[in-house]
């Protein structure tokens, strides 16, 4: 959801605004909590903090935010209000304990889940924006640069020239940037 049509969608209907934003970035939200607060919180900390969250971005989202993707927004809003969040808790049961503290717990695996959902996210969008080229350009990018088929093989498949298929894939490549673009997702972030 871009911030241009989470305002439309809030002129007509703040509450169906809020359900549809709270429903797209909930996880989102929830795996940026979860880091911040799991070595000091409780579940109920974690749901208050989430829900102090939303609550900032539905008072503070207004027309200076609404270009692209509302993404990069709400997660830092979620990791100061999660870093606030948890220094209250650390305040309140005594302990003293830095975030960038060696001796701060880490998940034991090694996984870093909000990067896991970052990178979730990403795909996510990557695969939508590519169906928006249409046909047969999104067959083309996925056959090139998803499956690693030749410019012959997917001229094959799609009965045209090899070289149509070159230029085509360039053609789509670059619009396929411009639409990335336009959801605030610039070239490194994939």
């Amino acid at each position: 959801m871009t911030g241009g049509e989470y305002l439309a969608l809030l002129e007509r209907s703040p509450k169906q605004a809020h359900e549809k934003l709270f429903g797209e970035y909930y996880s989102y939200v929830r795996t940026i909590a979860f880091n911040r607060l799991r070595s000091t919180g409780t579940t109920e900390d974690i749901e208050e903090c989430i829900s102090d969250i939303f609550a900032q971005v539905f008072f503070t989202f207004g027309e200076k935010y609404s270009t692209g993707d509302m993404k990069g927004f709400i997660g830092t809003v979620a990791k100061r209000m999660s870093i606030d969040h948890y220094r209250k808790l650390v305040r309140s049961s005594g302990k003293t304990l830095s975030m960038d503290d060696e001796g701060t717990p880490v998940l034991s695996a090694g996984i870093d889940l909000e990067k896991q959902s970052e990178n979730s996210e990403l795909r996510r969008i990557l695969i939508d924006s590519i169906k928006e080229l249409g046909e047969p350009d999104s067959t083309i990018l996925i056959q090139k640069y998803y499956y690693n088929k030749r410019s012959h093989q997917i001229g094959t498949l799609l009965s045209m020239n090899p070289s149509t298929v070159r230029m085509r894939c360039k053609r789509a490549a670059d619009k396929l940037r411009r639409v990335l673009e336009n959801r605030g997702i610039k070239e490194g972030m994939i």
